[in-house]
């Protein structure tokens, strides 16, 4: 528990440095004040702390008892946004809930681990396809309703391999994931911004100041950065070429300004947060097979994959390795929900490795 609590504290310490550092000029430029969007991280933060106590001192028993609640809760929240009122749109995607005119909340971001619990409730007892297949892809057919197609992506990786945890066949897995892939080419070709985004990755050069503008820029903060970076505070990308430099290009900014060499510390975290998730969830399923070891396995597996393949889809889009995709990077991009929530998820992992610590020293 110590040590995934003590790559999560530096996460964050360094995220809402370069929230900061990335944000200065975007909060002048949009709102008139320079730390606006690091105060706003700062409250996200404060209240994802909480989450993250909270997840640490509920016994996994509750998340069990409070699956099938949640799941629905999940189901609740992404058909609110969209109720006319309720729902606002930011960058073509209606994504967010508002109350009193006032953006409050991201429903994907809650159902990320709304239906990881979901999903473990029901796999520790049975993996039929049929019942995995509705209860995963109704959620995703309505992210894909928003439309939010990176979002949705995520979802059906998360899904697939929680799955795969469970015990799921193979088969089903590449036939579901063949499905998956051949709509994802649909709505891509049948959306011309998407086709855009498709082609600028093949080919960058392709309209160097229109559709590949982002990523074009992004590669040249990522070349200034060289070995060392050119200092905290130094970025030039983060005044006037990268769009909104504190979402989900953050990283760009954090490769400029601290180059290749303090880029692969960072990585070094997130690659040592997920490798002490995986040893959380494998300790699950050690000389024990019951349920409620299957249930905590399956939860602990379905954070780790869920936190490895959104740093891996982010970074990926960074350095051009796949299409930009919009997903924020976990710990460091701008926004409160993706933050409380990956705490929320942080402590419950935590709580998942206290407790099966617990049961080894009473026997």
């Amino acid at each position: 528990m110590r040590t995934l609590l003590i790559f999560t504290i530096i996460l964050c310490i360094l995220g809402l440095l370069f929230v900061f550092e990335s944000s200065t000029t975007e909060g002048l430029n949009t709102f008139g004040d320079q730390f606006y969007l690091v105060r706003r991280q700062s409250i996200g933060l404060g209240i994802g702390i909480g989450a993250l106590i909270f997840g640490l001192l509920m016994p996994t028993d509750f998340w069990k008892k409070m699956a099938p609640v949640i799941y629905l809760g999940t189901i609740v929240l992404l058909c609110m946004v969209f109720i006319p009122g309720i729902g606002r749109e930011f960058n073509g995607a209606t994504s967010w809930i508002s109350v009193l005119g006032i953006t409050v909340i991201q429903p994907i971001e809650i159902a990320k681990l709304g239906l990881i619990i979901g999903l473990a409730h029901w796999l520790s007892k049975h993996q039929r396809i049929a019942p995995f297949l509705l209860i995963s892809g109704f959620p995703l057919a309505l992210v894909l309703l928003q439309p939010d197609l990176g979002s949705a992506l995520l979802l059906a990786a998360i899904c697939g391999g929680v799955y795969f945890l469970a015990g799921g066949k193979m088969t089903w897995i590449l036939a579901s994931g063949s499905i998956a892939i051949a709509l994802a080419s649909l709505l891509i070709i049948i959306s011309p911004y998407r086709t855009e985004r498709v082609l600028t990755f093949i080919d960058p050069e392709r309209d160097p100041l229109g559709a590949s503008f982002h990523i074009r820029q992004i590669t040249l903060a990522l070349g200034r950065g060289g070995w060392v970076g050119e200092g905290i505070g130094n970025s030039r990308q983060k005044v006037a070429f990268i769009p909104e430099p504190s979402t989900d290009s953050i990283f760009a900014i954090t490769a400029e300004e601290i180059g290749f060499l303090g880029s692969t510390i960072v990585i070094s975290l997130y690659l040592g947060y997920i490798s002490t998730g995986w040893k959380i969830a494998s300790k699950q399923i050690e000389n024990s097979q019951d349920e409620n070891d299957v249930f905590r396995y399956l939860v602990a597996g379905g954070i780790t994959i869920w936190v490895a393949m959104q740093t891996i889809l982010n970074l990926g889009a960074v350095v051009a390795l796949v299409p930009l995709t919009g997903i924020p990077l976990p710990f460091f991009s701008y926004g409160s929900s993706s933050l409380v929530m990956v705490l929320l998820a942080t402590g419950i992992l935590a709580k998942i490795d206290t407790q099966k610590q617990t049961q080894k020293r009473k026997k």
